[in-house]
């Protein structure tokens, strides 16, 4: 191995001199003007809500005990990769989590925005563990994606979802898996499936929890385009047809603003944590099926982009380039047929599609609609998100006897 394929261990070490900033920052924060409705959640985040948390962020919040909590717990590391008309040696953090079982699945976990590498936290230990002959268990990889958490940020423009896809695989073989399975979320979504239309012979299987499709067509599926046109859909699926309308309308202007202009909400999100926290913050509420968020947890989500090496407003820029790049926007609602998938639909994620739909993405092996949950399933419902996987990969409840890695 070279010394640029090298794998260091890392722990986050956030400098002094950056909390004394975002806390003097916070001392100095300027809150709207109340109304009559300054806490109507229908028109953003709550200013009661931001205030507490602005406070509690500046005056309670131990970001040093969050910090060796992380460290203590989540095993991570770093090495450089380098991505084809772009980067030489893009740094990359990740989790890796080894089981002690020797049949263990190598998984990698791919998270969205405005998520983290946090989001594993949770299900880590369900997925390394594992239970009896049926239930596999999982070597988990979790990267912090270019230009989030403590991953290098990207130098030029483009670098959009086959970049990622890129970073993604190479990390996976650098670390001896030339066979494994991918689950995400959101840019999860996107980046796995993208993984799956570029590196079919490494990509055993992909699991997502964020469904994204369209109808069916005649030409392309007829049975499905005939249960989709007589309006067969049962009742959760008729509940998550209007919570994607929801969406929708009503849910959905952060994704145009940092498509088209990332660098302008950008400027907001890096000089003002209160900015930062009520942006993230909104999502986190809305995106949740009635999560009981602590402080504490909200802060550890927030501070992660607050502290993250790139900057916050390096995130946003993913969805300028994906906007801006036609192939990478409509791929991942196509059909890929290479790679069995897994599909979990969770009742107040952004978009709820009935299942003819989503069974256009591909190979369908399992497939569960959950009574409830929402977007961060990892975080929300970490359980149901294992139990899930655990099913699919199975060697006889699922597909796992007819992997190999």
């Amino acid at each position: 191995m070279s010394p640029s394929d090298a794998i260091e261990p890392f722990r986050i070490a956030v400098p002094d001199q950056a909390i004394e900033t975002l806390k003097a920052k916070l001392a100095l924060a300027t809150f709207p003007r109340e109304t009559t409705f300054s806490n109507d959640s229908n028109y953003g985040a709550r200013v009661d809500d931001i205030k507490r948390l602005a406070t509690a962020w500046r005056d309670t919040f131990d970001w040093r005990e969050a910090e060796a909590k992380l460290n203590d717990t989540l095993p991570q590391f770093t090495t450089r990769i380098g991505v084809d008309g772009h980067e030489d040696d893009l740094k990359i953090h990740f989790v890796h989590a080894k089981s002690e079982r020797e049949d263990a699945i190598p998984l990698l976990f791919c998270h969205g925005w405005p998520g983290s590498f946090l989001e594993v936290s949770k299900i880590l230990p369900l997925l390394t563990t594992g239970g009896g002959e049926d239930e596999p268990a999982f070597h988990v990889v979790a990267p912090s994606i270019p230009n989030f958490g403590f991953s290098q940020g990207t130098s030029k423009p483009g670098f959009g979802i086959r970049q990622h896809a890129e970073v993604c695989h190479k990390l996976m073989l650098r670390l001896g898996y030339n066979k494994y399975v991918t689950q995400g979320g959101d840019w999860g979504y996107v980046i796995t499936r993208r993984m799956g239309e570029l590196y079919p012979t490494h990509v055993q299987a992909s699991h997502i929890n964020f469904i994204y499709a369209f109808p069916p067509t005649l030409l392309s599926s007829p049975l499905l385009y005939l249960q989709h046109r007589l309006g067969l859909y049962s009742a959760s699926e008729k509940a998550g047809l209007e919570r994607t309308r929801w969406f929708a309308e009503n849910g959905s202007g952060y994704r145009h603003i940092q498509g088209t202009k990332p660098h302008t909400p950008g400027f907001a999100l890096v000089d003002s944590p209160v900015a930062l926290l009520a942006w993230i913050y909104e999502k986190l509420v809305d995106w949740t099926d009635a999560y009981p968020w602590t402080d504490e947890e909200v802060l550890t989500w927030i501070a992660i982009y607050a502290f993250s090496e790139a900057g916050p407003d390096a995130s946003l820029r993913l969805y300028y380039e994906t906007v801006h790049n036609s192939k990478d926007a409509l791929f991942a609602s196509g059909w890929i047929g290479k790679v069995p998938l897994g599909l979990s639909y969770f009742p107040r994620d952004l978009t709820v599609v009935p299942s003819s739909w989503g069974r256009t993405l591909g190979p369908v092996v399992f497939e569960k609609r959950h009574e409830d949950g929402g977007h961060f399933a990892a975080f929300e419902r970490p359980e149901k998100l294992a139990a899930d996987l655990r099913t699919m990969l199975g060697k006889k409840s699922g597909i796992g006897a007819k992997l190999s890695f």
